[in-house]
């Protein structure tokens, strides 16, 4: 490796070698002689991401067995700057993994670590909100909240000090796979990471440099929601069959300081309502920090069947509800970001296991909606990934089982129909998640998801019209626009560099889903990277084309999730690109 190739602490323990001539990459990496020349290291285990998961399955690697070698791949240039969660953490998996984390983050410069004082729960009308019974799903006391930006980099600097090869700003760009394995899809061997310093068509630059080859034992992928190697093999070996799809969320996050006096440090505030309709599922969060800071945040469910619906302007909606436009008014908005939630739960996990590979945490989709989090059920599964594999010396056959046979696992379980149940709507939803929590889960049906992008209506169909005119009250709070919101998350990509969103025919956007749908992606995408511009060439003939503002992109992954013809495909960007979140 050439950028930070001994990662921060200096140390290297990864052999480099030649590549093997039958290695494959996705399926078959060609041996012509002019193919670029790769830098190939072997460790005992590679974790793809340096979120929660992957860096919980690391130190736990290390501390049960010392003499493994073990290095962690972030795509971020450091780490943290890509994580992105409400965040309320269920205390007892941290406790597990650290236990003096609490001291820890506080001891921080700006840390934001403040105990959970107070729950509340509201439905939200255009003008009022009325109180309800907080759901006992989201009942805080005992647990924190923090900034997952902090925490990762804290976990980090424990995983480095066992030993852990870290390599910040390096993505896994794709899969490398053998021929070896016990069936025809071979066998994952570890992972390809992206070339640098590759021009705009696709060539490479005066300052090329090819990604490195990561050979491992074990590949262990925690890339988060809607990872792009997971879904390129999920795909390939089939792990998503016999379950349900998978369905989303797309969060949104800001955090502000406001005058003195307003904020209540350990609040913790949920609504539901307003400005969704009674059709689409969706929430908001407001958080009560230390030092007049607070967090404010809204969750819009990605099976939503409008397609004038625009995510983002509803979390704007939301912020100007007079109760919460009366706690924000004044203050400064600090920084934001934008995120995909994996929420289809127990019945949506694929298998977790294949051959010489693992998925952890939201990789797994491991997310537990119903609470509203995701980080305490990430830890325990990459923490039941390091048991498994220690006790069964890499060797990954067994995983999927005993995740499922865990306390944690048998949770998303009890709790698999309520999210499903919003399909009929607000008042139905709440309905049936009452009756799932009081019978603790033990009804003898489980309810299905639908894929997200399958959901959307077309434009002009019944009960849609009305819907997409709706009552918005005038925005005064900023951030004005989708293009200002990209200021807040800090984030940059070399526009040298090919676009990282992929899409296979543009020549659709023009035509039918102009005509079908009128280009949600417009309205999706959180970060206005997809719009359609006046096409001035020759072949245009006056008409419209796609334009993709890849620079914009803060790696929420709405695209590749509710893109109605699955033709845009997130891939990772040079390493070190896209958002730098502080403090989120």
């Amino acid at each position: 490796m050439t950028k930070g190739s001994a990662g921060r602490n200096g140390r290297r323990h990864g052999r480099v070698e030649s590549p093997p001539p039958d290695l494959a990459l996705g399926t078959t990496v060609s041996t012509d002689p002019a193919a670029i020349a790769r830098d190939t290291m072997s460790y005992d285990a590679v974790v793809v991401g340096g979120g929660p998961a992957g860096l919980a399955c690391a130190i736990d690697l290390k501390r049960r067995n010392p003499s493994l070698t073990v290095c962690v791949l972030e795509k971020a240039a450091q780490l943290g700057a890509h994580a992105l969660s409400g965040c309320v953490v269920q205390a007892d998996a941290m406790d597990a993994l650290l236990p003096d984390w609490r001291a820890k983050l506080a001891a921080l410069d700006g840390g934001i670590c403040v105990p959970a004082d107070a729950d509340a729960f509201y439905l939200n009308t255009k003008g009022s909100r009325l109180r309800l019974p907080t759901p006992p799903q989201m009942h805080n006391r005992g647990n924190a909240i923090v900034a997952l930006t902090q925490l990762v980099a804290l976990l980090g600097r424990e995983a480095e000090a066992l030993g852990v090869e870290v390599f910040a700003g390096f993505a896994g760009a794709a899969p490398l796979c053998s021929d070896d394995g016990p069936s025809s899809q071979g066998r994952v061997i570890g992972v390809r990471c992206g070339d640098m310093g590759v021009l705009h068509d696709g060539t490479p630059g005066p300052a090329f440099a090819p990604g490195v080859d990561i050979h491992a034992r074990v590949t262990v992928l925690a890339e988060g929601c809607r990872g792009s190697i997971a879904k390129q093999l999920i795909a390939r070996f089939a792990l998503d069959a016999g379950h349900q799809p998978q369905t989303y969320g797309l969060g949104f996050k800001e955090l502000w300081r406001l005058p003195p006096g307003r904020v209540q440090p350990g609040r913790i505030e949920h609504s539901i309502g307003w400005p969704m309709d009674a059709g689409t599922y969706g929430g908001s969060f407001t958080y009560h920090l230390s030092d007049d800071r607070v967090y404010v945040g809204f969750v819009v469910g990605l099976d939503y069947a409008d397609p004038e619906l625009s995510p983002f302007e509803c979390f704007q909606q939301f912020k100007h509800h007079p109760s919460v436009k009366a706690l924000l008014e004044g203050g400064e908005l600090l920084a934001g970001g934008a995120r995909a939630l994996i929420e289809g739960g127990w019945q949506s996990m694929p298998t977790l296991e294949m051959p010489g590979a693992v998925l952890v945490g939201d990789a797994a989709g491991t997310l537990d909606a119903p609470k509203i989090k995701g980080v305490h059920m990430a830890i325990r599964c990459g923490m039941a990934a390091a048991e498994h594999l220690v006790a069964h010396e890499l060797t990954t056959t067994g995983f999927d089982a005993a995740w499922r046979a865990t306390p944690w696992a048998r949770d998303l379980k009890r709790v698999r129909n309520i999210r499903p149940g919003f399909r009929w709507g607000l008042w139905l939803g709440l309905l049936n998640a009452a009756w799932e929590t009081v019978t603790f889960g033990l009804s003898p049906w489980t309810l299905g998801h639908h894929a997200d992008h399958e959901s959307l209506r077309k434009r002009g169909e019944r009960d849609l019209d009305e819907k997409s005119v709706r009552d918005w009250y005038p925005r005064t709070l900023p951030p004005r626009d989708r293009l200002a919101s990209v200021y807040f998350a800090q984030t940059a990509h070399d526009e040298a560099q090919p676009a990282h969103l992929k899409v296979r025919d543009t020549s659709i956007c023009a035509t039918r889903c102009a005509i079908e749908y009128g280009n949600p992606c417009t309205r999706f995408c959180p970060a206005g990277v997809y719009e359609m511009v006046d096409d001035v060439s020759p072949e245009g003939r006056g008409g419209k084309r796609l334009q993709v503002n890849a620079a914009n992109c803060v790696h929420c992954k709405a695209c590749d999730i509710k893109d109605p013809y699955g033709i845009i495909t997130w891939t990772t960007p040079e390493g070190g690109a896209g958002p730098n979140y502080s403090n989120l």
